[in-house]
């Protein structure tokens, strides 16, 4: 029984010896095979339960707000380094013509229609005033108000000698007529605001202020062509003509004429006059 026992155990021996070792590796591989693909498998189920977890909607929400920032962040890089290089390029320019265009625009320019009246209104005073310096019959005379081109005291020494206005300046001792001449900025094509400064007189077309009744001195009446010495040669006959006279009252005679008050009644003669029409004195009367 003994022997028996060991022949079959040489024979399981001598099985193991003579069997084919190819055999033995397949089923070795076949193991780790095995094993491989337990160990996938228990990859897959961990990644599936990884992307079961991912699924939920609070994790795609998260994933889809970080992939917004992360477009957002990305946009404004790109602006800003598009900005960056329009700086560099020439956008520096710009922004000095900016700042130079505001800077110029909190003073603005003289219109150049104003400046072209101006200089008008200039030359044509300077060639006025040089023409009435040259006058040999001294009929008036120009002093400039504190230098000022624009604002003329004129002396108007003569009128008609048969008048009474001529007797009443002799016997007063009256040497001139002192009228105060303003031209306005677009003057001669204006007519220039005329008062009359002393002595205080009556009648003539003098009325309150010293404001003068004549057409002429109206934008409606006035002609570019006009010179002072025409205008005050005209004054001088409607002097004359609207019998004109040295007040001698006692107390009105020393109250001065004032600009306010000539300007208030000039505007007010202008209205009647426009409203009714005007009266011009005869041609043979000056």
């Amino acid at each position: 029984m003994a022997t028996l026992l060991r022949k079959i155990g040489l024979i399981r021996l001598h099985d193991r010896d003579t069997e084919d070792p190819k055999h033995h590796q397949g089923s070795l591989k076949g193991t780790k095979g095995g094993n491989q693909k337990n160990n996938a498998n228990k990859h897959c189920q961990t990644a599936n339960e990884t992307n079961n977890i991912l699924s939920t909607p609070e994790i795609k929400a998260r994933k889809l707000d970080q992939v917004g920032k992360d477009k957002a962040g990305s946009g404004k890089d790109k602006l800003g380094k598009d900005a960056k290089e329009k700086q560099q390029t020439g956008g520096g320019g710009g922004g000095s013509k900016t700042t130079s265009a505001s800077s110029s625009s909190s003073i603005p320019p003289l219109a150049p229609h104003r400046q072209h009246c101006t200089q008008v209104r200039t030359r044509r005073l300077m060639k006025e005033l040089q023409e009435i310096r040259r006058l040999g019959d001294n009929f008036i005379t120009v002093e400039l108000v504190e230098d000022n081109l624009y604002d003329w005291n004129v002396k108007l020494h003569q009128v008609d000698k048969d008048s009474a206005l001529w007797q009443d300046m002799k016997e007063t001792s009256t040497e001139f007529i002192l009228l105060n001449v303003t031209f306005p900025d677009n003057f001669p094509f204006s007519p220039p605001f005329m008062r009359v400064l002393t002595p205080r007189l009556e009648n003539g077309y003098v009325l309150d202020g010293g404001a003068i009744c004549m057409e002429l001195l109206t934008p409606r009446g006035w002609s570019s062509a006009y010179t002072v010495e025409a205008v005050m040669r005209q004054f001088a006959a409607s002097l004359v003509k609207g019998q004109g006279r040295i007040c001698r009252k006692a107390g009105k005679s020393k109250k001065a004429f004032s600009r306010k008050e000539a300007e208030a009644t000039f505007k007010s003669l202008v209205k009647t006059h426009e409203k009714y029409g005007w009266v011009s004195p005869p041609v043979s009367d000056g």
